[in-house]
């Protein structure tokens, strides 16, 4: 029942409590970087020692959170290349490590993780595995229970398409029995607004320590209904055919996508800007056509854009976004070769 994506009815509200699956979901008033901070700053001490794989910007984010708590042992890869397996296999045998920490589904990069091998790694050498699934929940299957995930985190406003500013982490066992320890203990990090333990507590009365951004929660759990109308299985179809659909047609175009074609993300595709071409077309393409794309980031801002293809993106919203950026690269001077845009989104 971990991140039981349905509207909180009381049943669901005792499964994602007090489930079979050893897990309880906590809701948290803050964007998803407050949840993934809630989980790093209750779970380790200053002198724990954490792996933290990272291949985009947002993955870098995760490592550089939890050097503000423990010790951090950063693995850089380029930006959009898969992980090297066998290299997080050695690390793992060297037993030095608390847990490692992945952003499953790095959209600055259009990269999703192997995150079930990764998984089986951990659980092969008794390692906790912690996920960032901020822009993964709900737009691609994620098995928290199946990968044995000690703790998770989610954003709203990512693939549920619910509102900005609100989170929600689940957490199993393992985790609450470490927290509770390390309070105990002595050791843990200052927290106060992002306790944990008082979370949890709280939690047992269906209640939260602080002022719930309550607004936020309802117009989650209108997203929620439409999720479920659709059913999570149809929305994972559906983003997936609609990011496939945006691979295929810029590759037949001629441009080069920047992640590793078997990892490529079913929520994000980031795509390289030909030669000639920076971000003056994407700002073009919203004054012009009412169409906006996102831009890079760091070493690639002007070098690239994205496409999202998450939440409640339609078919035919997609075709038509689609055939507007191809209108204004042509704009742009970009000779393009005539394609039937509908095509490469039909089921």
């Amino acid at each position: 029942y971990a991140f039981n994506l349905s509207p909180s009815k009381p049943e669901k509200k005792t499964q994602s409590w007090a489930g079979d699956d050893d897990y309880k979901v906590v809701v948290v008033s803050g964007s998803g970087t407050a949840g993934m901070e809630m989980i790093i700053a209750n779970r380790f001490r200053t002198n724990d020692l954490v792996l933290v794989p990272t291949n985009g910007k947002f993955g870098e984010r995760v490592a550089e959170m939890c050097s503000r708590f423990c010790n951090v042992k950063h693995i850089k890869y380029e930006w959009g290349r898969a992980f090297d397996l066998f290299e997080l296999e050695q690390q793992l045998e060297r037993k030095c490590y608390e847990a490692l920490l992945i952003c499953h589904n790095e959209t600055s990069s259009g990269i999703t993780q192997d995150a079930p091998a990764i998984a089986e790694m951990c659980q092969r050498h008794n390692v906790p595995f912690i996920l960032d699934g901020i822009t993964s929940v709900g737009g691609l299957p994620v098995d928290v229970e199946g990968w044995g995930v000690e703790a998770a985190v989610m954003g709203a406003q990512k693939c549920t398409a619910g509102p900005s500013g609100i989170a929600a982490i689940t957490v199993n066992s393992h985790y609450i029995e470490r927290c509770k320890a390390i309070r105990e203990q002595s050791e843990s990090n200052p927290v106060f607004y992002l306790d944990m333990i008082s979370a949890l507590k709280k939690g047992d009365d269906d209640q939260t320590p602080w002022t719930p951004a309550i607004n936020l929660a309802m117009g989650w759990s209108k997203a929620l209904i439409a999720l479920k109308d659709e059913t999570l299985q149809a929305r994972w179809k559906r983003c997936s055919l609609l990011s496939h659909g945006v691979q295929n047609l810029f590759s037949k175009l001629g441009f080069e996508l920047l992640a590793d074609p078997f990892q490529r993300s079913d929520t994000v595709t980031a795509i390289m800007y030909p030669d000639g071409i920076d971000d003056s077309w994407r700002s073009d393409l919203k004054e012009k056509y009412n169409t906006q794309v996102i831009g890079a980031q760091d070493h690639l801002k002007g070098k690239m854009f994205r496409v999202g293809s998450m939440g409640e993106t339609t078919i035919e919203e997609m075709v038509e976004g689609c055939k507007r950026m191809i209108s204004c690269f042509k704009d742009h001077g970009l000779e393009l070769p005539d394609v039937d845009v509908e095509s490469f989104f039909e089921e």
